[in-house]
């Protein structure tokens, strides 16, 4: 179930928030459980098995690790099976079928796989899971705490299907106690209804243009056509997380959850560097507090520096895919902040920052096409037609009527990916509320009518 559907929206939502807010307090966990796992189990029922097994796996290992800390064992043998077995589950459902076509090019076998579709969430909830034994064996979870606790916070509904990816330590406290008042409420629909906004009005409509370019015949495209596809695609994957991380926030915040920021408008970066500061934060910060210091981080000499760069960026690329076009990803990114780090810093430091802006994205829209792509001889023939190295023609009419059609949301996605937009819808909170309001309730109407019109309504991280 996406929540971006009138689905969940006009049935699924207001069932749960009126069952919710009637219920005792120390039913209110329970409530969302049951929810949670309605709706996981909406569109892959059997899997919401391998989810509950997950739960209860990672909290009686959590739970021996504890023992173990207080008895003054070693707990560390519980730490390595159990990381194991999760990266073994993973592994199986996420890897098996490039793993096997890897051993087959390699070694010239032929074996077949059957495609297992992959489960909703596994990445994000195996993350989470691996986040919380990490903590309780570096002593920042300290506490046994309740079976329901635990599942609720690997299957509580906002985040579980597509992040933030949230730690245990930052919720610990509001699994067991939170209150919601009229503000927090308020908060959280005005977030929800923003972030569906981006997804449904923005990049919706942008998809719509990426896929026109990508289904284009050859004899159709243009090198002005293809940049114009990549651009579109540049903006929709923003609107497309960005909107949905608005939505998780917003639907906690209704429940009494705070989740930290997943975005922080990536697109105004003046360095690769501060791109992945402000891109999917959550993840970024899993890597580096859980593999990239433990692995030494920068403190360490420059060779073995870049090392860790490069691994850190070539499993982050493995991550979002089993594809060599998601390593090809990583591993770009990795590249440019090495170049950042060792070589660029100085060159960087002479030019303005509008053009530091605009290089760096470049430098992301460039990757976006790896991302983009089925595949990475895809991707290469796409970055071959944007710089000239195939032999298509710059513009045509075709490449006109795109322009034409498409620029105006372009503008638009331009502005809104700024704090411009934000800001000074703020500042007509602060002085005119009730207009305020009143565009909310039109963006609503607006996202609603485009749900029931359209068909074309894709969520790009499902697949993750």
């Amino acid at each position: 179930m996406l929540f971006s559907s009138i689905n969940f929206i006009y049935y699924f939502l207001p069932a749960l928030l009126l069952c919710y807010y009637i219920s005792p307090k120390q039913f209110k966990n329970y409530i969302l459980l049951i929810f949670s796992l309605i709706f996981y189990s909406w569109g892959e029922p059997i899997y919401v098995f391998l989810m509950i097994f997950s739960a209860a796996f990672n909290y009686t290992m959590g739970n021996e690790i504890l023992t173990y800390q207080q008895s003054h064992k070693n707990p560390k043998p519980t730490l390595i099976f159990t990381i194991i077995i999760n990266v073994l589950i993973l592994s199986f459902f996420k890897y098996y079928g490039f793993a096997t076509d890897i051993v087959n090019s390699v070694l010239g076998t032929d074996f077949h796989t059957t495609p297992l579709p992959l489960p909703i969430g596994i990445s994000f909830y195996t993350f989470q899971a691996l986040s919380y034994i990490f903590d309780i064996y570096n002593r920042k979870v300290t506490k046994h705490n309740r079976f329901i606790e635990f599942i609720l916070y690997l299957s509580l509904f906002p985040q579980l299907i597509a992040g933030p990816i949230v730690q245990y330590k930052d919720v610990e406290n509001q699994l067991r106690e939170r209150t919601v008042n009229i503000q927090d409420f308020g908060y959280g629909a005005e977030r929800f209804i923003i972030g569906l906004s981006k997804k449904v009005l923005l990049a919706n409509t942008l998809g719509s243009f990426h896929n026109m370019v990508v289904e284009m015949p050859e004899s159709s495209q243009t090198v002005v056509a293809v940049w114009i596809g990549i651009i579109c695609f540049t903006f929709q994957i923003y609107f497309d997380f960005s909107g949905y991380s608005d939505m998780a926030i917003g639907l906690g915040r209704m429940f009494g959850f705070h989740f930290k920021e997943n975005f922080n408008y990536p697109y105004i970066s003046k360095s690769v560097t501060e791109f992945w500061r402000r891109w999917h934060i959550s993840l970024g910060s899993w890597f580096r507090e859980y593999l990239y210091i433990p692995m030494g981080g920068n403190r360490v000499p420059p060779l073995r520096h870049i090392f860790n760069l490069l691994v850190v960026w070539s499993l982050t690329g493995l991550w979002h895919g089993a594809n060599y076009n998601f390593i090809i990803w990583g591993l770009y990114f990795g590249i440019l902040l090495i170049l950042e780090k060792y070589f660029l810093f100085k060159i960087q430091a002479k030019m303005s920052g509008k053009i530091r802006v605009c290089l760096t994205y470049i430098a992301v829209v460039i990757s976006w096409v790896f991302f983009s792509s089925e595949t990475a001889s895809e991707a290469f023939s796409y970055l071959g037609k944007m710089f000239f190295t195939n032999d298509i023609p710059f513009f045509n009419a075709d490449a006109r009527y795109i322009f034409a059609s498409s620029i105006l949301i372009i503008i638009i996605s331009a502005f809104c990916s700024t704090p411009l937009v934000s800001q000074a819808f703020e500042m007509l909170r602060t002085k005119k509320a009730g207009l305020a309001n009143l565009i909310l309730v039109i963006l609503m109407i607006l996202s609603t009518a485009s749900l029931i019109y359209t068909s074309y309504n894709p969520f790009l991280y499902f697949r993750f």
